[in-house]
């Protein structure tokens, strides 16, 4: 049994390897399929894994319907990132950046306070999450698709630094959810712990248009996570955290991979 003095180590090495794991899928697989896999269960999925261990399955439970629900900020958050980067046209990248996060974070955050005002359940979550993603997915479909061609190999620095938000934003969000409650950290649960730092990296390091792919499949990828927290809502409290992460997980990846089969049928037929 891991003494509860070691949990935010484990949080700490948990985070640092998904986030260079998903780092490294964006410079060999490309920005759609990060885009796709930016949406899976993993900052989010840690902190109520978290949360379920250190207060309780019922809180995690509870937690995890506002996480569900708080996906529609995930979702404004990138429609604002994108307004952001048509913002930063021309600038210089890191003043750049700063334009671009700065309608992204208050798009998230007006949309969390306006969540947290509303009475949420399990269905109302569902249909919430849902029309947002369709919504979004519609509007950025027409965004071209961007390859990386030219490779840059990203310093041990940089991709540590990313790791370390990434860390640092599931301590904050564990540490503080018995203090503020089941809706309010679900809701920073789903805040894009591992998706900031991954557009910020790949807008650093190559171009708006490789954002802009990504972002274009993020609404897609999300609902693998909308799937995992729902699991995650109906199963911790009665089948435990193990039971109910594997079921969440298995759930996910299978969504991730009927999309993927979709996509690649629909491209074999267009060609």
């Amino acid at each position: 049994m891991i003494s509860f003095s070691l949990f935010p180590m484990v949080k700490v090495l948990v985070s640092i390897l998904v986030v260079v794991l998903l780092s490294l899928i964006a410079e060999v697989a490309g920005p759609r399929v990060a885009g796709v896999v930016s949406g899976y269960p993993l900052g989010a999925a840690i902190s109520l894994l978290f949360i379920g261990i250190e207060i309780s399955p019922a809180f995690a439970a509870r937690s995890a319907v506002f996480t569900a629900a708080g996906l529609t900020g995930t979702v404004a958050f990138v429609g604002g990132y994108l307004l952001g980067l048509k913002a930063a046209e021309g600038r210089r990248r890191l003043p750049a950046l700063g334009i671009a996060l700065l309608p992204a974070l208050a798009a998230y955050g007006l949309t969390a306070w306006g969540l947290s005002l509303v009475s949420i359940n399990r269905g109302s979550a569902l249909l919430i999450a849902m029309a947002s993603m369709i919504l979004a997915d519609r509007v950025f479909r027409t965004i071209p698709d961007t390859a990386i061609h030219a490779k840059i190999q990203l310093g041990f620095g940089v991709t540590l630094l990313r790791a370390l938000f990434a860390a640092l934003v599931i301590l904050m969000i564990t540490t503080a959810a018995r203090a503020v409650g089941p809706e309010w950290a679900g809701l920073f649960s789903a805040f894009p712990i591992t998706m900031l730092p991954l557009l910020v990296i790949i807008q650093f390091t190559y171009q708006p248009a490789h954002v802009r792919t990504i972002i274009k499949n993020i609404p897609r990828g999300l609902g693998s996570l909308l799937i995992y927290a729902l699991v995650v809502a109906t199963t911790y409290a009665d089948l435990g955290i193990v039971w109910g992460t594997l079921l969440g997980y298995l759930a996910a990846t299978l969504y991730l991979v009927i999309i993927e089969y979709r996509r690649s049928r629909s491209g074999l037929k267009n060609s």
